[in-house]
């Protein structure tokens, strides 16, 4: 078996997409795994599928991973040097009313893919948590070693879930398990649930966009080629020597959504028309962290400017819905 095939599970997804074609561009063999289901328009993972499976070394299969035995079959069949676990249902809004898919997904299928790890000796393991672990919490930055034991949505939740259960598996069964908690991570082949997307395309159709709290809320984002860059690196560093690690995957810089908005604006060179409504209970007023963590395992240059962020994005969506 090749010495560099890993798995990406939700490869299909945003970061999955991107993660993978990375890999595949630096000569790795990707397993990629993804249920393609219907979350949000499902063209748009076909499109990014279809792209990976242009390469040589990249296998695919359709499936969840909620799917015990589809996946103990996979890991059978094939021996992973390593395992990136960003399969998960996503969205804060969408786990309020749909509770039980984020249970099954985010938690059982998590131990789906622990489990088969442990039974199949994969020993480092890479997973998606999320800034929203952090909930309510006013102590910024945010930093690793803060207390995350209030999430304020059902999928921050689950993603807390996460890390307890990681803690337990690296403990007890000596696998290296890596944390990621992702920033608000936007660019192009971006989720059409997410703030950009949303804005960028009714925008561009003259409809109007929502817009909570008046457009006075932060948000630490983080560009899509910055979060693979840094996954990658930290996949290969050799100054992880520990078994249980949480990094948070940002661009440290917070973001005012009127400014946000306003850099749509500016890129598709029409005005929004805001429709405002009172924060939500699920939604916190500002993201901001800390990656001091982060650098004493890796160098990282810089982060992608919010500008050139948006502007890259907008120039995607444009081409990809053939918008003049």
């Amino acid at each position: 078996m090749p010495k560099n095939k890993i798995l990406i599970t939700g490869s299909a997804g945003f970061i999955g997409f991107h993660l993978s074609k990375y890999f595949l561009d630096k000569k790795f063999e990707v397993v990629g795994i993804d249920n393609l289901n219907n979350y949000y328009d499902k063209k748009l993972k076909l499109k990014r599928n279809s792209i990976l499976r242009k390469h040589k070394k990249y296998k695919f299969y359709r499936t969840d991973i909620k799917n015990k035995k589809k996946i103990f079959e996979i890991f059978k069949n094939n021996k992973f040097k390593l395992v990136i676990n960003l399969a998960a249902q996503a969205g804060v809004q969408y786990s309020i009313k749909n509770p039980y898919v984020y249970a099954e997904t985010n938690i059982f299928g998590f131990i789906n893919i622990l489990e088969a790890c442990k039974k199949y000796h994969v020993k480092k393991i890479l997973y998606a948590s999320s800034s929203s672990i952090y909930g309510s919490n006013k102590n910024y930055p945010f930093k690793e070693n803060h207390k995350t034991d209030n999430p304020i949505s059902l999928y921050a939740a689950t993603k807390k879930s996460n890390e307890l259960i990681a803690n337990v598996y690296s403990h007890i069964f000596n696998i290296k398990l890596i944390g990621l908690r992702f920033f608000t991570v936007y660019g192009p082949w971006g989720r059409p649930d997410m703030s950009l997307f949303i804005f960028t395309k009714n925008i561009l159709k003259n409809k109007k966009i929502i817009v909570y709290n008046n457009g006075e809320m932060y948000r630490d984002f983080t560009y899509i080629d910055d979060v693979v860059d840094v996954v990658y690196k930290l996949s290969l560093s050799k100054k992880i020597t520990k078994n249980n690690y949480i990094f948070n995957i940002s661009g440290s810089r917070s973001i005012k959504l009127n400014y946000y908005i306003k850099l749509i604006e500016h890129f598709t060179n029409k005005k929004a028309k805001k429709i405002i409504r009172k924060k939500l209970k699920s939604d916190v007023k500002k993201t901001i962290s800390s990656t001091s963590h982060l650098k004493k395992v890796i160098y990282k240059k810089q982060y992608t400017k919010i500008e050139n962020g948006i502007q890259n994005f907008v120039k995607w969506f444009k081409k990809f819905y053939k918008i003049k």
